[in-house]
């Protein structure tokens, strides 16, 4: 795992070429992430709207080679609901790279768990500071939200954080993509999702269990929340049977690598 660490931090230095396009030129128009589900193991189908590679945005892993099936877990943590230490022990008993998206709340309340996080390896991403609607936030408080919830993490916990972003509530524009991507960040959206992030209308471990069975596909970019009880007694079981089924975790530094 410490190698992933090392990995992770070459691959996410800013992005110092300068931009040509003005973000305020673009279009910025709301939209939400979505996909469609597909089963038997296949890759679902997501927006169209935007094509997601000029903004250095990903969803699944593309290029994939021959039989490879990675997959890059993704840990959304809006705040600390007493699941995400056992999350880490989990990941760890099956060297699995996770990448956090956290805010600056998290960071406030849980440093030493963040602290935790970078030790083991795992990716820690930028959520914002306060959770904002994107596309509803003027440019240069889109950079604020983003560069100050870094400056924040390096303060409070000595480490950095690692260019990867995640939209909250995955709603994004043209102007906001390019914006991410002129101060360095990789949009990470997601492949699998589900109704994870209710605490009073939690799925259930089956649930869980069977969504990963049912959808899963090589280069998958689950979207798990760390508040989620259920997700969090399913997780072995989960990452076992992918294990068994030939599947393998990487880290998000890996994305891009052909």
């Amino acid at each position: 795992m410490e190698s992933v660490q090392k990995e992770a931090a070459a691959s996410t230095q800013p992005n110092k070429s300068v931009s040509s396009i003005n973000p305020d030129t673009l279009p910025n128009k709301k939209m939400a992430w979505w996909i469609k589900r597909e089963e038997n193991h296949m890759t679902p189908s997501a927006q169209e709207e935007v094509d997601l590679s000029r903004y250095d945005a990903w969803y699944i892993k593309t290029n994939l080679k021959g039989d490879e099936k990675p997959v890059f877990l993704t840990f959304d943590c809006g705040y600390e609901n007493g699941y995400t230490a056992s999350i880490l022990d989990v990941l760890k008993k099956h060297k699995a790279p996770g990448a956090f998206f956290l805010c600056r709340h998290y960071i406030e309340d849980q440093p030493e768990l963040v602290k935790r996080m970078k030790k083991e390896g795992h990716i820690v991403g930028n959520h914002t500071s306060h959770h904002v609607c994107m596309p509803e936030t003027d440019s240069r408080k889109v950079r604020e939200e983003i560069t100050d919830n870094a400056n924040y993490m390096k303060e409070a916990t000595g480490y950095e954080m690692d260019r990867f972003f995640r939209p909250p509530k995955g709603e994004y524009s043209e102007r906001t993509l390019q914006i991410t991507k002129d101060i360095g960040y990789t949009t990470v959206f997601w492949s699998m999702a589900y109704l994870d992030y209710d605490v009073d209308n939690q799925p259930g471990s089956d649930y869980v269990i069977n969504h990963f069975e049912k959808y899963i596909h090589p280069g998958a970019i689950p979207l798990i929340h760390n508040i989620s009880k259920s997700n969090t007694e399913a997780l072995d079981t989960v990452l076992t049977n992918l294990e068994k089924e030939g599947y393998t975790f990487h880290s998000l530094s890996d994305l891009k690598k052909g």
